[in-house]
């Protein structure tokens, strides 16, 4: 099978500093992937790996239960070759990585906005809100060994296109850097992964996502 070279452990630690930022169990190993329990209505657990392989596939066509995930760094077409059961592929994601400070000028604080920090154990959370209570952006960013995981970066609808979840980026950063840790990881979105690019993100991998929803 055709697959892409993702080092285990690179994409081990991002899956760490994932449930750590969701306040889930840690992943174990689960042949040359990864499971987490997440246990959540409409995703029960987790299988991650880093590349496609027959082991992948195998467990493609032993599961059946629906709201269980496959994560897998490899195309969508792919994956696609290997599905049955009613497995239907999520929307596309992506694998960067970021090895020395972002590019780009820096983003300054619109007026009217203000900045919150918050350490909750290993997570930074950084929001960004309007006036005194309404968030109009949030990142986190998890330190797990040498590894910044940044994750969960998102602008509210009304706040967008005014440099916020840029700011946030750089806000993150700081505290990574403030840790002598320069070597980011994420998974993006396909609407995330032009900015990350435009800061100097790289990628790494296509990492794709299939699920048996309840019909």
């Amino acid at each position: 099978m055709q697959s892409h070279q993702v080092h285990p452990a690179l994409l081990e630690k991002w899956l760490k500093g994932w449930s750590l930022s969701r306040g889930l169990p840690l992943p174990e190993k689960y042949g040359s992937g990864f499971k987490v329990r997440v246990d959540w209505p409409e995703q029960k657990e987790r299988y991650v790996f880093p590349q496609l392989t027959v082991e992948f596939s195998r467990l493609m066509k032993d599961v059946s239960e629906p709201w269980i995930f496959g994560k897998v760094c490899a195309a969508p077409a792919e994956v696609e070759k290997i599905l049955h059961n009613g497995w239907e592929i999520q929307d596309p994601g992506y694998l960067m990585t970021c090895l020395r400070r972002m590019t780009g000028e820096s983003v300054t604080l619109p007026e009217g906005y203000t900045v919150s920090r918050e350490a909750a154990g290993p997570v930074t959370i950084v929001r960004i809100l309007a006036g005194d209570a309404d968030l109009a952006a949030i990142g986190r960013v998890v330190m797990v060994d040498d590894v910044a995981v940044y994750d969960r970066i998102a602008t509210e609808a009304p706040h967008r296109r005014k440099g916020l979840a840029t700011l946030i980026l750089q806000l993150l950063e700081e505290t990574a850097f403030s840790q002598g840790i320069t070597f980011g990881v994420l998974v993006a979105t396909e609407q995330g992964k032009a900015l990350y690019e435009a800061l100097g993100w790289e990628l790494v991998a296509p990492y794709t996502s299939v699920v048996i929803p309840v019909k």
